[in-house]
């Protein structure tokens, strides 16, 4: 294998008000906003990142906050349905007791795959998930209210619902360099780059289910992480020539970037690790500020009048 894939960059999702999402990451879960901006299709709505202390690729959930009153999204097929974070091992109680403080409904700890996992909604109706992980060694948010013992560290793995798994399944292994591991009833495991936190994707075949819709309280995309934009040029010629229409490298400011469907209608993304987020603002200021491209500066003066401003819970 050539390591074109090194496993999950970042999960893209719709929330609803901007604030209650900053409140819910930051105040609940302890992350941190890596970086305020816009979406760059729309840029009249925000664009927020939140992760770990350096932001960095594998630790990253993103939201474009929609509206009041815009459309509930419906949680199905053809979706990433389930994004489930790691947290160290013996966190799950701190963790079960901390969304007790917070009134948030949550299920378990269940056994899967021989993990400890914690099942929850975010204030949206995302539904995500707590992973006991025993090596992960990456730096969790140290400022937040969360102690770092304790504290969210990345993603562990995605958990995709399709209507037949086989042709995602090919396209994971024959393209995108994935190798099945496990399976267990509707649910098919594969692993990228050696496997590990972050470089996990579970399968979860759901014929009967409805289709999901994309609304609020749902993910619109996820990206895999690729090195270089050598190599993402390489990866787009593959799922190119397998006849997927796949977008040109569009510039993301953080990250180059290239979009396609996968047989199950999952939107994928391939983006790059570089240039990074401390490419418009150092290390100890990241979201602080909000950041715009180098196209979109000149039109700051009318962004910032229809964005609502936020801050973050003490």
């Amino acid at each position: 294998m050539s390591n074109n894939i090194l496993g999950i960059h970042h999960v893209t999702a719709i929330s609803g008000n901007a604030q209650e999402n900053v409140d819910f990451y930051t105040g609940v879960l302890g992350l941190r906003l890596v970086k305020k901006t816009v979406n760059f299709d729309n840029p009249a709505t925000y664009h927020l990142y939140f992760g770990n202390e350096d932001g960095t690729p594998g630790t990253i959930i993103t939201f474009f906050p929609w509206r009041s009153g815009e459309l509930k999204g419906r949680i199905g097929t053809g979706q990433l349905s389930t994004t489930s974070f790691s947290i160290p091992e013996g966190a799950m109680g701190f963790w079960m007791e901390r969304f007790k403080k917070h009134n948030i409904d949550f299920k378990g700890p269940l056994s899967r795959f021989d993990e400890e996992v914690l099942s929850f909604r975010d204030s949206d109706g995302l539904q995500l998930e707590l992973v006991a992980s025993v090596n992960d060694n990456r730096s969790a948010w140290k400022r937040g209210p969360v102690p770092a013992e304790y504290a969210v560290l990345g993603f562990y793995h995605v958990s995709l619902s399709v209507e037949g798994y086989e042709r995602t399944a090919g396209l994971l292994t024959e393209t995108l360099e994935f190798n099945k591991v496990s399976e267990t009833g509707n649910r098919f495991r594969y692993v990228v780059a050696g496997g590990g936190v972050g470089k996990i994707v579970d399968i979860l075949c759901q014929p009967e289910d409805l289709p999901g819709r994309v609304g609020v309280g749902t993910v619109h995309h996820v990206a895999w992480r690729t090195p270089s934009e050598a190599t993402q040029l390489e990866m787009r010629s593959n799922v190119a020539k397998l006849g997927y229409n796949v977008t040109p490298v569009l510039d993301r400011n953080y990250f180059k970037s290239i979009y396609f469907r996968e047989p199950g209608h999952i939107l994928f993304e391939i983006a790059t690790d570089p240039p990074g987020f401390t490419v418009d603002e150092a290390k100890e200021d990241l979201g602080k500020a909000l950041k715009l491209p180098p196209w979109l500066e000149k039109n700051r003066m009318e962004i910032e009048k229809v964005l609502t401003p936020l801050s973050e819970p003490e």
